[in-house]
């Protein structure tokens, strides 16, 4: 990847796929995934992802630790690169994709949300975990 002169990168968090269950974990049934972490340990956050069978996101997803960066414009730092996931929504507000550089999964975010909305409680909206109880929202009752 070269970094392009037009996008700023600013760093977001890391994702590290495990094999072992985790407390507080989030189930996707879209990429049959779980989530955990997030907390902000040392100053920077790190996420667990861990992996059913079956699941439909690209094998360097799934077993190598990726670098997640805020950007400011997502069309522009995906362009020309290698996509392992193509960009979507995550919920509103936030726009995700993820690139390979070199065998390394890297993940951008374009995003104007708080890092307090960010790794709140889950968004009503999201795409990614639709089944997460939501609170002071209709399905979160």
């Amino acid at each position: 990847m070269k970094r392009k002169p037009e996008v700023t990168y600013q760093y977001h968090h890391i994702g590290v796929p495990t094999t072992a269950p985790r407390a507080g974990e989030y189930y996707s049934s879209k990429f049959k995934m779980y989530t955990s972490g997030g907390e902000e340990l040392h100053g920077f956050h790190i996420q667990y992802h861990r992996f059913e069978q079956g699941d439909c996101l690209h094998n360097l997803i799934q077993t190598v630790p990726h670098i997640a960066f805020k950007v400011n414009d997502l069309d522009a730092a995906i362009k020309g690169e290698e996509l392992l996931l193509e960009h979507y929504c995550q919920f509103d507000g936030f726009r995700v994709a993820m690139i390979e550089d070199n065998g390394v999964p890297i993940e951008f975010i374009e995003t104007d949300l708080s890092e307090e909305d960010i790794w709140g409680k889950p968004k009503a909206s999201s795409v990614i975990y639709p089944e997460a109880k939501v609170p002071n929202s209709p399905e979160g009752h």
